[in-house]
């Protein structure tokens, strides 16, 4: 059944889709966290509960065949029914829930833009390798495995007061509970008359991208090499509003989330820098910071939270130590003469232009500084295992990321981690089915 034909107006456009589901008993040991949340014994763990769990796609390996055999198994998972694609078009409704937590959304194909036209904003940087391991996987299994995670100021629209009306009147299609204690339910909305009155309401609004930069860099690359190869439709704007039918390449699997009914958790994303001992980081600092010792890791960080930013906790799992009030001169000397005084004012901007490159030494990128989100205990377990300094930090201001965004601007990589995130595996996309 084709898509319904909806209007595609200059704007903030998300359209429905065939959505690809698991069609198995234990529907809750088939999904997973998002991939970049997965650690390598996590992989394992997701396969022991399940031989179909998706992190076969989403992570298929390390080895250079690893897109191919992820290409098959999404193959052998539609043929032999393991996936099956809804017969009707929709856009998703979908709930969370959890301690404390609830969270209301829409999943579907959101139209592309061309980012001068600022309908979906990014404030993260990317880097390339995880750009370039994420194209790989899309252009060689034809699929959207996981949505991105997008917010936008609803202010309690026609398209929330849909998803609510939906989430509590309706019997959903899934109800399912993961073992991290979060239950997850879904809808779809099919109606032709309720998805234009959705995307109507959407059509003036901004999005920010809160989780899945990469992804969506990743989105954007693919819908250039089609627009670029022949018989393509022109380069220009992504999503056209003339007579040309945007192909499935000008869409990318997402989550769309009103942040002013349901406001988001905004947690730390920690580093560690393996091989710089802990001892050779403070003997650099002390020439530029202000070093107070802890006796133990909550101590530390309780004093962290409460202390003016920028500020660091330093541990290899011994003893805390709090970096706090930088030498004003050295950093005014650091920091990038073109970025904002409230970019400038970042956590994750001194410790990128500052803390990392100047004081120790080294570059934050993916090769150098590991990644450990939310966590400090995994941290600095991974740091005394690679002999390193784990590098822990306070969770950045919503206020502060979205006035930087509006700046067109973009904090340093992995600097927020905007939560709850969509759990992968509740419903996939193809290029194929569009």
């Amino acid at each position: 059944m084709a898509n319904p034909e909806l209007p595609i107006p200059d704007g903030l456009v998300l359209r429905p889709f065939h959505g690809l589901r698991f069609a198995v008993d234990d529907l809750a040991e088939v999904t997973s966290p998002p991939y970049d949340l997965i650690e390598e014994a996590g992989v394992q763990d997701l396969l022991d509960a399940h031989p179909n769990n998706v992190v076969r796609l989403i992570l298929p390996g390390a080895d250079r065949h690893r897109y191919a055999e992820a290409r098959e198994t999404l193959n052998t998972w539609l043929s032999s029914g393991v996936l099956v694609a809804d017969e009707t078009p929709a856009v998703y409704v979908y709930e969370q829930t959890g301690p404390g937590v609830l969270q209301r959304g829409l999943i579907g194909d959101v139209g592309l833009t061309a980012p001068e036209r600022r309908v979906i904003l990014p404030h993260e940087d990317v880097m390339p390798g995880p750009v370039a391991d994420r194209l790989a996987l899309m252009r060689t299994t034809e699929a959207n495995l996981e949505p991105i995670f997008l917010l936008y100021e609803g202010g309690e629209g026609a398209a929330t007061r849909l998803v609510d009306r939906i989430a509590t009147s309706r019997a959903p299609l899934v109800d399912l509970e993961t073992r991290d204690g979060f239950r997850h339910r879904l809808w779809a909305i099919t109606d032709p008359g309720e998805l234009v009155s959705l995307n109507t309401d959407l059509r003036a609004r901004q999005a920010l991208i809160a989780d899945g930069h990469h992804r969506y860099a990743t989105y954007l690359a693919l819908q250039r090499e089609h627009h670029a190869s022949p018989g393509a439709n022109p380069p220009g704007m992504s999503v056209p509003s003339g007579p040309a039918k945007p192909g499935p390449w000008d869409f990318g699997l997402a989550l769309l989330v009103d942040s002013t009914s349901y406001p988001p958790d905004l947690r730390a994303i920690h580093r560690v820098v393996p091989e710089l001992a802990l001892e050779d980081a403070l003997a650099k600092a002390k020439g530029a910071w202000q070093v107070q010792e802890y006796a133990d890791l909550s101590e530390g960080l309780a004093a962290l939270a409460d202390a003016a930013e920028p500020a660091y906790l330093l541990s290899d799992g011994e003893a805390a130590y709090l970096l706090t009030e930088p030498d004003p001169d050295q950093l005014a000397h650091a920091m990038p003469a073109d970025r904002s005084a409230r970019w400038c004012a970042l956590n994750t901007a001194v410790l990128a232009e500052f803390l990392l490159p100047k004081v120790w030494g080294t570059q934050d990128d993916e090769r150098l500084v590991r990644i450990v989100h939310h966590d400090p205990e995994t941290a600095i377990r991974l740091a005394r295992e690679s002999g390193g300094t784990a590098v822990l930090l306070n969770p950045l201001n919503v206020d502060d990321v979205l006035a930087v965004a509006a700046q067109e601007e973009r904090v340093p990589r992995k600097s927020t981690s905007f939560g709850p995130k969509p759990r992968t595996g509740l419903v996939l996309r193809t290029l194929a089915l569009g």
